[in-house]
Order: C-alpha cells, then structure tokens, then sequence
C-alpha cells in the first residue's frame, strides 16, 4: 500500500498539469508548442514568430530514429497547445509519450500524414517496404517542408484566431524563399552530369528529395536496424560505385561511419562527410541556422562534389522569417 501511495504521488504533478491545474497561464498568453527535429522546429518558428513560446525536445545531432524522451519531457508536453511532430513512425516513443501526458484539449499535429499519402510513400534500403513503414525524411524536399509550413500555419490559425494574420503572413514570406530555394536547386542539379546525379549515403534521407529533383539513391550505407552493414553489403556498394563511377558519396555530420570511408577509398570515389540530415549549421542565432540554411548549405556541398555548379545558390535568402522577439519581418 506504501509503495502504491508514492507511485500515485510521483505522478500527481502530471495528472494536475494534463487537466489544467498544474500550469499558470504566461503573461503573454502565448500558445506553447513543442516540437522534435531541429529542421520541423525551425519551419514552426519561421511561421508562429514571436507570438509562440516553442520548445524543441530532440537535441540537434541525436538519432531522431532512436531517441528516447527523458522523463522530464513529459511535464513539456503535458503543458503545451499544439505538440508537432513529424509523424511516418519517426518519434514513436516521444508520440507515446505526448498521447499518454497530453492535456484535454491539446493538439498533435503529424505533418508526414498531411503531407504526403500512402501511394506517395518511399521504401528503400533503410526502410524496407516489407516493414510497413516509409521512409519519414519529407523535408529535404523544400516543397513538402513547404506543405508542413502550411499545416503549422492552418493549425496555429485554428488555436489562436486573434493571430492568424500574423501567421499567414510569415507563411507568406517563407513560401517566396521556399519557391527561390527550389528554383535554385532544379537548376544547380542540372548542371550535374547526368550520369552522376546518384546518390550514396550514410542514412536514407534522400529520397524525396532525390524524387523532386531527378536524382536516384543507389543506396545508404546505415541498415535498417542502425547496425554496420554486412560485409557481403559493403562488397555489394563497392562494386555498385565502380560501376556507376559516381565521384562522391557522403557520410553526415553527426555520424562518421568508417566503413562508409572505406567503401569510397576503395570505389575510387571521394568521401565528403558533411551533409546534414536534422542538425542544422552554426549555432542558434547564426544566419544559416535554419531548415533554409541546412539545405542550402547541404546543395552547396553535394553540386560540386557530383561535378556541378552551385552558382544558382548564390543569393537565397536563408535567414529566419522573423528577427528575435520583436516578430520583425525581415525587408523581402
């Protein structure tokens, strides 16, 4: 009876906040919004400003995949509005954990199920289409993070009226630099040789974006189990590379992988270890720290080393929709 009577008051904290009695309204009223990945978080900040108080809970550079929520996360969640995440099974644990400690009330929004449709799904190396579940890396291609910048706005609309035309505004603004940023990248790509717009990756995270653009992923290096590839896969990709003679494959930022090294000394190929999947460049407050800034900068690394020019990057505008908490909309 002891034991029950502290489990029933260690939780007491998170019922009080999941019926509402345990968080104090904010002086600004704001609505609280929590996200995941870095990239998903920074299209919410770009669209809901400086009249959201936002809270990413996936540290940038961690497995998104794998991630497992502290304990501390679910107070998070139990006092936020609106809950983003990217949904296509990315985050199950942190989606358990919202549905469980979410107040009456609150929203979760998943951006992958309103993006794109079971018929338009991607099945690769990483995510076997004998599993059942699609590859989840939508916003790599700008036009899909556009329609999550959409859903976002709909929904920070729906919650809180008095601002829709705040929100519809900076969806506005990020929209002409998500149709600049596009622009750029279809004509950057066609100056690749088209015998070498392929890709080969540490992580499948490509595929959408390889859809948009004319590109093809011949393979990633990580399983789908997360594990090192066999050595009979490794073999595999290596003799892939010699014959396609693609003069690049890229390793990421987060995660050097050795045997991703190994397979390009020995295709021939050159190994460029700095795409980034969900960690965005510099630190926060930096020009480029943001979902535009990360694919540019991705472009800018992956053009040249596939033989291309980048000169059609020169001038996108990646800086954030909104300057810090004045909500100032930067001059278009």
């Amino acid at each position: 009876m002891a034991r029950a009577l502290a489990s029933l008051l260690t939780l007491l904290p998170l019922l009080a906040l999941a019926c509402g009695g345990g968080a104090a309204p904010t002086p600004e009223a704001k609505l609280q919004v929590v996200t995941t990945v870095a990239p998903i978080t920074s299209i919410v900040e770009s669209i809901g400003g400086s009249r959201i108080r936002l809270e990413g809970i996936i540290p940038e550079g961690v497995n998104s995949h794998t991630f497992e929520p502290a304990p501390s996360v679910a107070r998070l969640l139990a006092r936020a509005d609106l809950i983003v995440l990217n949904g296509l099974f990315l985050e199950e644990p942190t989606l358990r954990l919202a549905e469980a400690n979410k107040r009456d009330g609150a929203v979760v929004l998943r951006l992958g199920e309103g993006t794109v449709s079971r018929q338009e799904w991607a099945f690769d190396f990483s995510f076997p289409e004998s599993a059942g579940r699609p590859n989840p890396h939508l916003w790599p291609d700008p036009i899909l993070a556009l329609r999550y910048a959409e859903l976002v706005q709909e929904q920070l609309a729906q919650q809180d009226a008095t601002n829709a035309g705040y929100y519809g505004e900076n969806l506005a603004h990020f929209r002409r630099r998500i149709e600049r940023l596009d622009a750029a990248i279809r004509a950057a790509v066609q100056t690749i040789p088209r015998g070498q717009r392929k890709l080969l990756t540490y992580h499948d995270s490509w595929a959408y974006f390889a859809r948009r653009y004319g590109m093809e992923v011949i393979g990633a290096v990580q399983p789908a189990d997360f594990a090192e590839p066999s050595a009979r896969e490794v073999a595999r990709l290596i003799d892939q590379l010699r014959e396609v003679k693609v003069p690049a494959v890229f390793g990421s930022e987060v995660f050097p992988s050795k045997v991703l090294e190994q397979i390009a000394r020995e295709a021939g190929a050159r190994f460029i270890d700095k795409l980034r999947d969900d960690d965005l460049p510099g630190k926060p407050g930096d020009p480029r720290h943001s979902y535009l800034g990360l694919m540019l900068e991705n472009m800018e690394i992956m053009v040249p080393a596939l033989g291309g020019d980048a000169a059609a990057l020169a001038g996108v505008d990646v800086r954030p929709v909104f300057e810090g908490a004045s909500g100032a909309i930067y001059p278009q």
